[in-house]
């Protein structure tokens, strides 16, 4: 494709439609047999969501491939039998109910983590986080796997630098300083290798814990501190908009 940006400064790929055959990736990732993990919540009014996104992603998400889905739910009760494909998997975790959503926000960072360490490390060799309210309408295949992999806002694609939504409170571990920032990542839909994606979290909630003890809220909170891990850890992959676009647009 001629018409937008296919390769970062850094000579990462940016995946748009059009720009890889997903017949021969399907055939190499076949043959190395791994397995792919999702991590969704769905908490508070957003068990609403939970149908609606189980049953596209078991059709549309690595369709044909191993998937563990892993919903983390404050309501477990709410979750109806679900038909999944013979190749998908689906775990329920309840998790407990924050009474602010920016602490259910936050806390998913640390949660990720805390279960990379004590069950998925052993369960998936790549993990993704994507957001329970995200409709998938169109296959999204093995052209995301990477080692490190974030997804380009929508929103942010054509805005300049200093436009983007970079947490400015510079006291603040999400800072990204001025002049600085490639591109701006959505916390909708990140992932990688489960090694990679457990130093990510943990340096992400390291930043929330100490924001918090310096009485500090980034402006985005969890999106704020994945900005600044992936400015100074560059994604070895790009997802384009198209996988995080916005009906609005």
């Amino acid at each position: 494709r001629q018409d937008v940006l296919v390769l970062t400064p850094w000579l990462a790929p940016i995946v748009w439609e059009g720009t890889f055959n997903r017949d021969i990736l399907n055939a190499q990732y076949m043959q190395k047999n791994l397995v792919t993990g999702v991590v969704t919540f769905a908490v508070k009014k957003y068990w609403f969501f939970i149908e609606g996104f189980m049953s596209a992603a078991n059709k549309y998400f690595l369709a044909g491939h191993q998937v563990n889905f892993y919903l983390f739910t404050d309501n477990p009760e709410q979750i109806s039998h679900l038909q999944m494909a013979p190749e998908n998997h689906l775990f329920v975790i309840t998790v407990q109910n924050h009474s602010q959503w920016q602490d259910i926000s936050v806390s998913r960072m640390d949660i990720i983590s805390r279960y990379i360490r004590s069950q998925f490390q052993y369960e998936v060799d790549y993990l993704y986080s994507i957001a329970i309210d995200v409709q998938l309408f169109e296959h999204i295949g093995v052209e995301i796997i990477d080692t490190l992999v974030g997804t380009i806002s929508s929103w942010q694609y054509t805005a300049r630098r200093e436009s983007k939504s970079y947490e400015t409170h510079t006291e603040s571990q999400a800072a990204i300083p001025k002049g600085e920032g490639d591109f701006y990542y959505t916390a909708s839909f990140y992932g990688g290798s489960v090694t990679e994606v457990y130093k990510l979290t943990r340096a992400c909630f390291k930043g929330v814990v100490e924001d918090r003890e310096n009485d500090i809220e980034a402006r985005w909170h969890d999106e704020s501190y994945l900005n600044k891990y992936l400015l100074y850890h560059k994604p070895t992959r790009l997802l384009s908009p198209e996988y995080y676009w916005d009906e609005e647009l």
